[in-house]
């Protein structure tokens, strides 16, 4: 005899309730929990031996049309899972430091981008964005489980900081890049403090900016080049 396979058939599952509730940040801070939606970043978190609350397939724990009502996907989505909250220590002779950067998507990128060429997290200073909210959970690419971001203000900083605005007076490739190193970009309109950004270095572009997520790359793939001895 098969054995019996209990499929939630409810709206009112206590599973399916957790994850409308982590659709906010208020109860994600309470909880310490996020979701992460797609078989890619459910598969991202075992490769990084993150143990799930829960994890709920379509079809197969509950009803298709149920997930698809808790899932922040368009589309909908063939798996949700469940997972506490992780974050770093600020650490590494390359890091990078956020400060107010409000959107979720660049967040989650610039975590992607810090695990791809740094040794150190993406480190979140004030207003910066929830990097457990869905978007920036799904614009991390799985980084968020492989390497959790940090939250620290300047004075903990694990490295010199080094600022990266539009309005710098030299080059990033004028600046010293030797470790330990903290890139440190605001958002694009507000910008950094105006103690970083007093001598701060800028990306020479021909338009007027990059994206604060496409000036991390740059700056975090030029600081790695040169800190690995190339000129």
């Amino acid at each position: 005899m098969a054995p019996f396979v209990f499929v939630i058939a409810s709206a009112d599952n206590d599973k399916l309730k957790t994850i409308r509730k982590l659709h906010q940040k208020r109860w994600r801070e309470k909880l310490g929990l996020f979701a992460a939606e797609g078989e890619d970043l459910v598969a991202a978190a075992e490769r990084a031996s993150w143990e799930p609350e829960f994890v709920l397939w379509s079809g197969r724990d509950v009803e298709p049309a149920l997930l698809d009502m808790v899932s922040t996907l368009g589309s909908g989505s063939r798996v949700i899972g469940v997972y506490r909250q992780r974050w770093s220590a600020p650490a590494g002779d390359l890091a990078v430091w956020l400060h107010a950067v409000e959107d979720p998507g660049n967040v989650g990128t610039i975590v992607r981008s810090a695990h791809a060429l740094a040794d150190g997290p993406a480190i979140l200073g004030p207003g910066c964005a929830d990097p457990y909210s869905p978007k920036a959970v799904r614009a991390s690419m799985g980084s968020i489980f492989a390497r959790p971001p940090a939250r620290a203000g300047l004075e903990a900083l694990p490295g010199r900081p080094l600022a990266l605005s539009p309005r710098g007076a030299r080059t990033l490739r004028e600046a010293d890049l030797a470790p330990p190193l903290v890139l440190c970009l605001g958002a694009e309109r507000a910008g950094l403090p105006a103690a970083l950004e007093s001598d701060a270095v800028r990306i020479p572009v021909r338009n007027e900016s990059l994206n604060v997520a496409m000036a991390a790359t740059v700056a975090l793939y030029e600081a790695a080049h040169r800190m690995a001895g190339h000129a």
